[in-house]
């Protein structure tokens, strides 16, 4: 099993459409690169809670490549659009926010 094989039959057994998943490989002087094409629908399933799904993928096809002497990287292709809006950054609408500070307005030392 190639590590492209590897990729799609792992990816297939994750996803609600299996028949969308398709793959790119190019080999250049960092390695290879393959790249995943899923539905959309299906990004959460591979990127998985906080990227576990897609962290554990891409360490066992660095297993697969070092087994042929290659270093093997994924890219998850993102669809234009496929990515709903991202929650505020809460540094950011603290920061916005006036601060209360009458408590230590008549602090003496």
């Amino acid at each position: 099993m190639t590590d492209q094989q590897f990729v799609e039959t792992v990816v297939q057994a994750i996803v609600s459409h299996p028949e969308d998943v398709t793959t790119e490989r190019k080999v250049d002087e960092m390695g290879v690169l393959i790249t995943l094409h899923i539905n959309p629908e299906d990004m959460g399933y591979v990127i998985g809670r906080e990227g576990q799904t897609a962290r554990a993928i891409r360490t066992l096809l660095r297993i697969v490549g070092a087994k042929n002497n290659a270093r093997v990287n994924l890219k998850i292709h993102e669809p234009e659009g496929s990515r709903g809006p991202r929650r505020a950054d809460t540094a950011t609408s603290t920061a916005s926010a006036p601060i209360e500070t009458s408590i230590i307005d008549d602090f003496q030392m």
